[in-house]
C-alpha cells in the first residue's frame, strides 16, 4: 500500500469508528461512503479498506448478509440498558416525533403565509395600480360621453332595414350561384376538358378564387 493511500485509510478509520459508535446501527460500506463522502471527502476504496481494518482489529463488528457485508459498533462497549430505560427512550421518541410533526405543520403554514404575502402587492404598488385604474376608468367615461353625444346613431328601424337587405342580397347571391353551377355542370357534360380548364378558357371567376364564403342564412 502506498504512503498516500495508507494515510487516507488511517484518516478514514477514526472518522468511521466515531460515526458507527455515534449512530450505533448497521451499515454497508456503500451506506457509510454515501453518508460521509460529501462532508469528509472520503474515497470508496479508503472506506472499504478502513472498515475491514477496524473489523480485523476488533474495534467494530462485521456480518455477512447474503453477498453484502454489514458493519456495526461493538455492542460490548455500551452499558446494558434496562427495560425501563428502553420504555423511557420509546416514550421520548414518541414525544419528539409528535414535536417534529407539529413543527413541520407549523413550517408549512408559515411557508403558505409567506408565499401569500410575497405574491401580494405592496402599498406603493397598490397605490400605483389604483391610479392606473382611475385613469383607465376616466378614459372609458370620456369615451362613453362622446358616444352618447354623437348624432349619427343607428336607429332600431335602420338596423332592421340593413339586416333585411343583407338577407335579400344573400338570397340572390345563393340563387345565382346555384344557377351558374347548374349551367356549368350541364356544359361540362359534353366538354372534353376539365372543369378548371373550362373556367380558365371562358374567364369564369368563382367565390373560392377570392376566398369568399356565402354567409349563413
Amino acid at each position: 500500500m502506498s504512503k498516500g493511500r495508507a494515510e487516507a485509510v488511517a484518516g478514514a478509520s477514526g472518522i468511521l469508528l466515531r460515526y458507527l459508535q455515534e449512530q450505533n446501527r448497521p451499515y454497508s460500506a456503500q451506506d457509510v461512503f454515501g453518508n460521509l463522502q460529501r462532508e469528509h471527502g472520503l474515497g470508496k476504496a479508503a472506506v472499504v479498506k478502513a472498515l475491514d481494518q477496524l473489523a480485523q482489529q476488533g474495534k467494530i463488528k462485521e456480518k455477512m448478509y447474503g453477498k453484502q457485508k454489514i458493519y456495526f459498533a461493538d455492542q460490548e462497549q455500551f452499558d446494558m440498558v434496562s427495560d425501563a430505560d428502553l420504555q423511557a427512550l420509546d416514550a421520548k421518541i414518541v414525544a419528539l416525533t409528535a414535536k417534529v410533526q407539529s413543527l413541520q405543520q407549523s413550517c408549512r403554514h408559515t411557508e403558505a403565509e409567506l408565499k401569500e404575502l410575497t405574491s401580494a402587492l405592496t402599498t406603493p404598488e397598490m397605490q400605483k395600480e389604483i391610479q392606473e385604474l382611475k385613469k383607465e376608468c376616466a378614459g372609458y367615461t370620456e369615451r362613453l360621453k362622446t358616444i352618447k353625444a354623437a348624432t349619427n346613431h343607428v336607429t332600431p328601424e335602420e338596423k332592421e332595414q340593413v339586416y333585411r337587405e343583407r338577407q335579400r342580397y344573400c338570397k340572390e347571391w345563393r340563387k345565382r350561384k346555384r344557377m351558374a353551377t347548374e349551367l356549368s355542370d350541364a356544359i361540362l357534360e359534353g366538354y372534353p376538358k376539365s372543369k378548371k380548364q373550362f373556367f380558365e378558357e371562358v374567364g369564369i371567376e368563382t367565390d373560392e378564387d377570392y376566398n369568399l364564403k356565402l354567409p349563413d342564412p
